[in-house]
């Protein structure tokens, strides 16, 4: 039986809120998706915490996907160029996609 144990977050995913969010990303059973949509800040520090997640997938031999990037997300991927260390598509959220205009 293949089950999913997503996390989605909402807000910010910077440090101020680390110590909140590496519990709920390290927690068991483990999670196996990771919904960015409802990021609206992200720093460096959130991007630890994305690194390590993946880094502890990978360890216990699974996977951890990032899905929904807001584009809070896809500007600081793109600004540190970490996309590829992730490896999910950087698929924006159709809904925050639709709010952002475009220049």
């Amino acid at each position: 039986m293949n089950t999913t144990n997503p996390l989605r977050i909402q807000g910010e995913l910077t440090i101020f809120r680390a110590m909140e969010l590496k519990p709920l990303l390290l927690a068991e059973p483990p999670i196996d998706e990771i919904d960015l949509s409802g990021v609206t800040d992200l720093d460096t520090a959130g991007v630890q915490l994305l690194m390590l997640a993946k880094k502890t997938a990978r360890l216990q031999n699974r996977d951890v996907r990032l899905v929904g990037h807001s584009p809070a997300v896809l500007e600081v991927f793109e600004l540190l160029n970490v996309a590829a260390y992730f490896g999910d598509p950087l698929v924006m959220d159709s809904s925050a996609n639709a709010a952002t205009p475009r220049s």
